[in-house]
């Protein structure tokens, strides 16, 4: 038996048509407006990754956003639509940041209020609830973008001296006749200087990076990511005078141009899957410890 739709039901087909394709031209033009508002900021942004090896992580941050959001799309699903007018709040103070660090000549700032941008938008179209259920990968995304130039000084250089003074130590344990004046380790052989790109900030920033990822995908408790998170500073710092003392022994017991040529460079890779390893180990500890204490206790 055949039905045959009556004028009614055509007429709403095609209303409900008219109203997706109204939301997608919607869509549509608020990303081209946004694209135009912060076209510059985004090309000047990509190009400091790849002319930063410190902030080259960034290429890989909005992908693991992505990801991340994709492993919460069951849950984001069945929470309910609820748009709130307070999205539009966050939206123009997003713009005000942006015109504050353009302005200002910050780009952290500006940079930064698309992330904040993001959230309005969110919380306009969709709400609270499931804002509140993204927040995370949202706020994982503050990691693509660089320090602030003037706080990146103030942690460089005290890095630059914690790693000086480690390797020194570590050449002087192995028996190596030593003298450290500041940064700059004077060998038998030769000299090292513990530059800016060699302070560890690079591995340390990739690492905060990699640990957050990870302590939010294979751990459930709260205060163990936080320690997860935290210990990427230690063993960036405990990895980066591994290197310094490598290259210190490789120019001792090799040859000077070697430490300085293909061994500085490719001991950058080595150092940063010890780290991998040491944040593994440090995570493979807290459960070791926490499974005694709680059969103790049982």
């Amino acid at each position: 038996m055949s039905s045959v739709a009556g004028p009614e039901t055509v007429l709403v087909e095609r209303s409900r048509s008219t109203s997706r394709s109204l939301w997608w031209w919607g869509v549509a033009a608020l990303a081209v407006l946004i694209g135009l508002l912060y076209k510059d900021i985004f090309v000047a942004l990509v190009k400091q990754w790849w002319d930063d090896p410190d902030f080259s992580h960034g290429f890989v941050v909005p992908f693991i956003c992505a990801w991340l959001v994709w492993q919460r799309k069951e849950i984001v699903e069945h929470l309910p639509l609820r748009p709130s007018w307070w999205g539009f709040a966050v939206m123009l103070g997003a713009v005000g940041l942006l015109l504050l660090g353009i302005f200002g000549a910050e780009l952290f700032l500006s940079r930064s209020s698309f992330i904040f941008l993001l959230a309005g938008l969110v919380i306009f179209f969709a709400g609270w609830a499931q804002f509140r259920a993204l927040i995370f990968p949202w706020a994982f995304l503050f990691l693509m973008v660089p320090i602030p130039t003037i706080l990146m000084n103030e942690v460089t250089l005290p890095l630059q001296f914690f790693a000086s003074d480690l390797a020194t130590l570590l050449l002087r344990l192995v028996g190596v006749p030593v003298l450290r004046e500041g940064n700059v380790i004077q060998l038998p052989t030769m000299s090292l200087e513990v530059v800016e790109a060699c302070s560890g900030i690079r591995s340390l920033v990739s690492l905060i990076t990699l640990a957050v990822v990870y302590a939010y995908l294979l751990e459930k408790k709260m205060w163990i990511r936080v320690v997860l998170v935290l210990s990427a500073l230690p063993i960036a710092i405990a990895a980066n005078g591994l290197r310094i003392m490598g290259t210190g022994l490789t120019g001792i017991y090799w040859s000077p141009d070697k430490a300085q040529g293909f061994f500085h460079e490719f001991s950058g890779w080595v150092i940063f899957v010890l780290s991998l390893l040491m944040l593994l180990g440090v995570h493979r500890g807290i459960r070791v410890l926490t499974g005694r204490l709680e059969r103790r206790t049982a």
